[in-house]
């Protein structure tokens, strides 16, 4: 498996643990009752619980384009030390940004997350180069 595929499981676990900590506090919130049912009427997170909801959420979008670079630099058989090294980037910089957004850490939490997109951008461009 190369580097890019690790970290890109390693990202998706990481997610696993975004998932458990929002789901603990949105429970913790809204009540068992709540979050165990249906749902129907939908009630808001705010304070921490919604953090964590939020950078969930960014966590999963970011997901989708970091697997697009890793699929296509691995799958064009150009993956490298470089792109392994950004991939690692991108996976560090989603570690930051959970503890960066829960705290409101400004303008850290912003720059955190330019550090992963810009790392992810650069392995698309790697690819097509």
């Amino acid at each position: 498996m190369t580097a890019e595929l690790t970290y890109l499981t390693l990202a998706a676990l990481w997610q696993v643990v975004h998932f458990g900590l929002y789901a603990t506090a949105a429970s913790f919130q809204l009540g068992l009752p709540y979050t165990t049912g249906s749902r129907d009427d939908p009630r808001p997170l705010s304070g921490k619980p919604g953090r964590l909801q939020r950078a969930m959420n960014n966590n999963f979008e970011a997901l989708i384009l970091f697997s697009i670079a890793v699929f296509v630099i691995t799958y064009s058989d150009k993956a490298n030390t470089l792109t392994g090294a950004l991939a690692l980037l991108f996976l560090i910089s989603r570690v930051a940004y959970l503890p960066a957004y829960f705290w409101g850490l400004a303008p850290w939490r912003t720059l955190v997350w330019f550090v992963g997109f810009g790392a992810t951008v650069s392995i698309l461009i790697l690819a097509l180069i």
